[in-house]
This record gives structure tokens, C-alpha cells and sequence, in this order.
């Protein structure tokens, strides 16, 4: 015994000491794979020499197909060193008497025989690879080895490894088959040819039975789990291997290596079914052939679903032709971005009164898309309805050179020319953007004004988030925005949580019927549809109401529930305040009717309504109106109208000028770095008649009462201070502060 134990350490120190590299027997030359968001298949590759192989770790395989294979292939793996002296003195026997052929590989010299294929197949060469497998034993576990044989053995046609097996003719990996399912597969390497279930499936099915057979005499399956697998059907049939979201996967195939896995953040089952929805809706319709979508998740900004065609192999014009980058011309899609920085800039209320009627710019007459023209309209109603004349007057009190910077902070790459080059027309779409940057600007809109690009894989570095709207307005244009898609209104839509919500949308059609575009947002999702033909043809079918965003509205209510709120919450970032109901301004002294309205706390409330005066006899209020939509400014109608002297006693006075009294307008303080020193007491002439509402720089600080005082803490620099009363009046003074050592600077 002793003798016996230091002979197999001699042997076990030779195998050890004797050189060899393991990794040539382990390596997998891999299929690439790009993977959804959970590990889901979207695209594989094929390997240079044309192989579907996918690399599996061994837990990812069917303890099934493990147990078929070693019952079929090795049934003495574990417990063998390399070579199996029983398997080849039974094939020695055989080969001397006579009897049927029996193999003597084991799973560690088939290993070997696929590094050394290129050898004669001789005495010398099965005993080289038979030490070669000893030695390789010694250093690697038999779980190593394992996993490298089902990831390396062929099952027909140009499948390599269990997983391509698996989904070609089963359609699932290879962790979820079954046992007769596994069996059959463990049967193809021995003869994949022959025992091919698509064209020999009588032979398949007598293989796989008799790889059950094995497997019940090692004891892997009992009588009963047997029999019912043998008396089950092949169900083997042709199933193609995932090919969702092409135009991605032909991006990314440039970055990878082969066996690389790319995590994308696709959804596969949300994909699927959008390149089947867009698929449908082109069908739809005679002269549009081609539909581009992207669906956002707003939460992170990552990209859900990626549709660049709506058939990538058959597509006039070239299905590979990836739409969701290509540049279109937008229409009215870009709207929402022109009042929203109107807002932003505080020259737009979002309740504000505006005049939809014919609009006079010298050589440029700008006119709603249906000729008609609807007279005074709220800015929300102006957006919702997509009406022209009032979003080209909103662009001209912003300035086009504004909107054209804001809409390239949105990521627009495509503006690349000067913004007099575009003019006016710039909120109207006489440009050109691409669906995924038009998308990521959206998506800004939907996360409450933050900017993120777009991600698509999961492992990207990207910056971090860039304000470009503040909560306040953003909100105000969610509001503005809210309303139920079309096929929605008045009907009794309802889902398993009650009544669909509404939701955010905007259309744009482009000038000669070229583009058709919807977007459709909340705090969940935001989708993105363009519909036209890869040439640029028209079509009358290419308007955004018509095609783009019955498709956006399909593909939206179909996406995943979430938990959260659908739709924002003000938080404090919305404030009341008192509006006169004829204008939507802040109420002037003399407005004889007003309501109220949410504002954005951020926003300046400097432009009153002054449509409303005084009558010339002191008897009432007359109103004044502006005589076009172009000098349209409900907040600069006309001059005050100085009441009459003998005014009835009862008639509504002007109170005393509002003016900021502290600090005084060009005004320096010094710090003094002393604790609770460099704080001030804001004051102004109507501290004792009313609120005031202040503002340092645009943000809101709170506001004073004849109670209560607002005091500023100081900092370094040049400021602005604003106040604000009800009313509607504002004024504004400016004053720096300057660090101590300036003032020791100076004595």
C-alpha cells in the first residue's frame, strides 16, 4: 500500500513537473453577442469561420444535458484521470474478438484531439494525445473541462456548443431544456450529420432514445421519467436566432471582440414587439414605406427600444439605412422648446392671453397648417393645437439667436448654421434634426429640464446631468402640455388601474407632407416616431396627427407599468398667483375680473396686464386691446389712463409707486465675515400695504408681509434684486459685494 501511494505521488510530481499550457485546450472562439438590458440575447455574430458558438458557463447549462452527455460520453469522468483504462481495455477487447466497436475517448481526450486535428490519425498520435490528456487532467478541474466540451461540440450544420444547438432547434437556452430535449442534443455530436433532427428525424429520435436509455441505466432519470420522455415527440424544428435592433448591433459590431458580450439597455421583449408595431403600421399605408421610434426610460435616460427602419433586409431605399440618425425636417415638433424658453426668459406666461390672426413680416406671412385662425387663445391651448402665428410671435419676443443656442444645448447637432439663416421659421421646422437628438430635447422636457445624451449600452460614460430648464417652468410645460392622445378623448379607455392617463404629446409635419412626427412623454417613457420614405418623397398620408402618432400612442400604452407617479408633482415649484381672466396676466389694479393660476416660482411676474384703465370719466373700466398680432403684448397695450379729477370717490385708486428702498440701486457693501453681520433687511415703498415678493437673480426668496420682514444673507459678487407685488408691478435695482480686504485695500 505504501509502495503503491508513493509510486502515484512519483507519477502525479512527474505529470505536474512535465511543461504544458492549458489555455490552447480551453479556449472558445466565441460568437460576439449583443445583450439586452437583463442578459436577454438581441444579436449574435457569427465567428470568422462562419460558426454560431456561444461560450456558456457551466451553471447556464441543463443539469440535464450535462447528465445526458456524461451518460453518453464519459460516464466515468469524475473518476478518471484523463484516460479511462476501463473504456479502453472494453474497446481492446472488442477490437480483438471481433464484437461491435467501442470508443475509448473520454471528454478530456476528445479536449485534446480538437487542438491536434491537423495530425495523422495513427498509434503514435492517439498516445501522444492520450498522455497530452493525462497532463491536462492534472492541472484542470473536470468542471473546467466540462463547460470547454459543451461549449465545443458540434451539433450539426454550423452550431457549435449546446447554447446554438439549443436556440436553433428549440428556441431556448440551453439552461431551460427539458430532458428528452437534452437527450436528443446529446446525441448529435457522436454523429451530427446523421443523427440531424431537421432532415434524419427517425434517426434522432432512436439516438435520443438511446441516450435516455444510458441515462436511466447511470441512474440519472427513474422508469417513469423514461418512459415519458421516449413516448414524447422530437418537437425539433428551424428557429432563427434573435435579430433585434439591427442597426445597433451593425454600430456596435466594430467594438467587439470575438466571445465579447455587450450589454445594451434594450428591453428584448419591448423591442420585439415595437419593430413588429412599426412594421404594421408602415403596412398601414400606400405611399409611406419607412418609420423610425425611439422609447426612452426618462428615469435614467436610457434607450428601451431602438428602431432605425421598419425592415431592415427590405426597405425602398435601403432598410439599413438607419433613420433614427438621419436628418428630417421636424415641422411643428420643435414648439414646445420656443415656449419653453419663453418662460424660462420671462417673457411668456403659460396661461397668457395670445392672438392667433394673420401675421404680417414683410416677406414673411406665417399661417396656421389649416388656413384658419382662432383669435385670442391661451399659450396652452396655442401648444396643444400646434397653431403657427402664435409660436412665431412667441420665437420673436425670445429672438431667434436664443431659441437657436437653447435647441443646440438640447443636444441638436444638426443646427450647424447661423440662426439668421433660419429665422422665424426655426420653431416652425425649416430645419433639420435627427429623431434621436429631437428625442434625447424631450426627454430633457419629461425629466423636468435636466439634459442627459441618450444611453444605449450600458457600459457608456456619459456627463452628468445639465440643467437647462428650471423645475418651475418645466412643470409649467408639463401642464401646459397634459392632454389625453386623440383616440382617447371621451372614450372608455380603461386598463387594469382605472382610466388611462393623460399624457404629454406633439406632433410635426413637415412643409410639402415629407415628415411626419409624434412624441408622447410623462415621467415614465418618452416615444419618439418619425414616418416618411428613405427618398423624401410625399405622401398625403404624412402628418403627424395622422400617422406618427397613432403609432407613438400604440407603442406608449403598451409599455411596461411602473410604480412611481406618471405624472410630476409640484413640490412648492408651482405658486398661485392672481390673474386677470381676459388677459392671463397678473392682475393690474384696474382688472375687474380675476382668477387664479399657477406660475412657476422661479418665474419674474414683471409683466402686468394693461389691458384694463380707468374710464377717461372715472365711471368704470375700459379695456384696450393691441391692433395686431405682431405688436401683440397684453402687458404693453397702451399708456395709463389718468383718472378724472372729479372720479367718484368709490372709483379703484392707484396705491403709491413701488420702489425698492433697501438696498439702493448701485449699492456696494463690504463683508465683514462677522457672525450674523452680513445679512440685510430687504425694504420697499409698499412693505405696509401689501405682500412683496422678492427675488435675488432670478431666484426666488421668499416674500414680506406688513408682519414679516425677508432678510438676504450677502455674497461676493454683482447681483440683481427684484420685487414684485400682486398687482403685477415690478422693479429691480443692482448692487456688489466686495470681499474685506478691499476696504483694507484702500485706506
Amino acid at each position: 500500500m505504501a509502495a503503491t501511494t508513493v509510486l502515484t505521488a512519483v507519477v502525479a510530481a512527474v505529470l505536474l513537473a512535465w511543461p504544458l499550457d492549458p489555455a490552447p485546450y480551453l479556449h472558445v472562439e466565441a460568437s460576439a453577442e449583443l445583450l439586452d438590458r437583463d442578459g436577454r440575447l438581441l444579436y449574435p455574430y457569427l465567428t470568422d469561420d462562419e460558426q454560431w458558438r456561444f461560450a456558456r458557463p457551466l451553471e447556464d447549462v441543463s443539469p440535464y444535458l450535462i447528465q445526458a452527455t456524461l451518460a453518453t460520453e464519459d460516464q466515468r469522468f469524475y473518476n478518471h484521470f484523463g484516460v479511462d483504462p476501463i473504456a479502453v481495455a472494453r474497446a481492446a477487447m472488442a477490437r480483438l474478438v471481433g464484437g461491435p466497436r467501442s470508443g475509448a475517448s473520454t471528454i478530456t481526450m476528445q479536449l485534446v484531439k480538437r487542438v491536434h486535428a491537423d495530425r495523422p490519425r495513427n498509434v503514435l498520435t492517439k498516445l501522444h494525445e492520450a498522455w497530452t490528456a493525462v497532463r491536462l487532467d492534472a492541472r484542470v478541474s473536470k468542471d473546467a473541462l466540462l463547460e470547454t466540451y459543451l461549449n465545443v461540440a458540434p451539433y450539426g450544420m454550423n452550431l457549435v456548443g449546446c447554447e446554438a444547438a439549443a436556440r436553433r432547434y428549440f428556441d431556448k437556452p440551453a439552461r431551460e431544456l427539458t430532458l428528452p430535449e437534452a437527450a436528443l442534443i446529446a446525441g448529435l455530436p457522436k454523429a451530427p450529420t446523421a443523427y440531424m433532427p431537421l432532415s434524419h428525424p427517425e434517426q434522432a429520435q432512436v439516438r435520443r432514445n438511446h441516450v435516455l436509455q444510458r441515462m436511466r441505466q447511470e441512474g440519472y432519470v427513474d422508469e417513469g421519467a423514461y418512459e415519458a420522455a421516449v413516448r414524447g415527440p422530437l418537437n425539433a424544428r428551424r428557429h432563427e436566432f434573435p435579430a433585434l435592433a439591427p442597426h445597433l448591433a451593425m454600430t456596435v459590431r466594430e467594438t467587439l471582440e470575438d466571445g465579447d458580450r455587450r450589454y445594451t439597455t434594450l428591453d428584448a421583449a419591448v423591442q420585439g414587439r415595437v419593430e413588429r408595431q412599426t412594421a404594421e403600421a408602415v403596412r398601414m399605408y400606400d405611399r409611406i414605406t419607412n418609420a423610425a421610434v425611439m422609447v426612452v426610460d426618462v428615469a435614467d435616460a436610457t434607450v428601451v427600444a431602438r428602431v432605425g427602419s421598419a425592415d431592415f433586409f427590405d426597405t425602398p431605399g435601403g432598410g439599413q439605412v438607419d433613420s433614427c440618425r438621419a436628418s428630417r425636417s421636424p415641422g411643428s415638433a420643435l414648439k414646445p422648446f420656443t415656449f419653453a424658453l419663453a418662460m424660462e426668459r420671462h417673457k411668456l406666461y403659460g396661461g397668457e392671453k395670445l392672438h392667433d390672426g394673420s401675421l404680417d413680416y414683410g416677406l414673411y406671412h406665417p399661417e396656421n397648417y389649416d388656413g384658419l385662425y382662432r383669435g385670442v387663445v391661451t399659450a396652452a391651448y396655442a401648444l396643444q393645437h400646434s397653431l403657427n402665428v402664435p409660436a412665431v410671435a412667441t420665437l420673436d419676443r425670445v429672438g431667434v439667436p436664443a431659441v437657436h443656442a437653447f435647441l443646440q444645448d438640447c443636444g441638436l447637432t444638426t443646427l450647424i448654421r447661423a440662426p439668421e439663416h433660419y429665422g422665424l421659421g426655426l420653431t416652425l421646422g425649416n430645419c433639420e434634426v435627427r429623431l434621436d437628438e429631437l428625442t434625447a430635447a424631450y426627454t430633457m422636457l419629461a425629466d423636468l429640464g435636466r439634459y442627459r445624451p441618450l444611453r444605449t449600452l450600458r457600459d457608456e460614460s456619459l456627463p452628468p446631468p445639465r440643467r437647462l430648464l428650471s423645475r418651475g417652468v418645466a412643470l409649467k410645460l408639463f401642464e401646459m402640455m397634459l392632454q389625453p392622445l386623440p383616440d382617447e378623448y371621451g372614450s372608455e379607455v380603461v386598463r387594469a388601474a382605472g382610466v388611462r392617463e393623460k399624457v404629454c404629446w406633439k406632433t410635426g409635419t413637415s412643409t410639402g407632407h415629407h415628415d411626419a412626427w409624434a412624441f408622447v412623454y410623462n415621467r415614465h417613457y418618452v416615444v419618439g416616431v418619425w414616418m416618411g420614405n428613405n427618398d423624401g418623397s410625399p405622401s398625403r398620408w404624412l402628418i403627424g396627427a395622422q400617422a406618427a402618432l397613432p403609432l407613438a400612442a400604440r407603442i406608449f400604452r403598451t409599455l411596461p407599468d411602473k410604480t412611481a407617479p406618471a405624472l410630476p408633482q409640484a413640490e412648492g415649484d408651482l405658486v398661485p398667483v392672481r390673474v386677470c381672466a381676459a388677459s392671463g396676466l397678473p392682475a393690474g389694479a384696474w382688472c375687474p375680473h380675476v382668477v387664479v393660476e399657477t406660475f412657476p416660482r422661479e418665474q419674474y411676474l414683471h409683466r402686468a396686464c394693461d389691458v384694463h384703465h380707468p374710464a377717461p370719466d372715472g365711471d368704470g373700466v375700459v379695456e384696450r386691446w393691441p391692433g395686431s398680432a405682431r405688436a401683440w403684448d397684453l402687458a404693453a397695450v397702451t399708456a395709463p389712463i389718468t383718472p378724472a379729477r372729479d372720479a367718484p370717490a368709490s372709483a379703484p385708486q392707484r396705491l403709491e409707486a413701488l420702489a425698492i428702498l433697501e438696498p439702493a440701486d448701485q449699492a456696494r457693501f463690504v463683508l465683514t465675515e462677522a457672525r450674523q453681520a452680513d445679512i440685510i433687511r430687504l425694504r420697499s415703498s409698499r412693505d405696509a400695504r401689501e405682500p412683496v415678493h422678492w427675488y435675488l437673480n432670478g431666484r426666488y426668496l421668499g416674500s414680506s408681509t406688513p408682519q414679516r420682514a425677508v432678510q438676504m444673507p450677502l455674497a461676493l459678487g454683482e447681483h440683481t434684486l427684484a420685487c414684485m407685488v400682486d398687482s403685477g408691478a415690478t422693479r429691480s435695482v443692482q448692487f456688489t459685494v466686495t470681499p474685506p480686504e478691499t476696504l483694507v485695500s484702500r485706506r
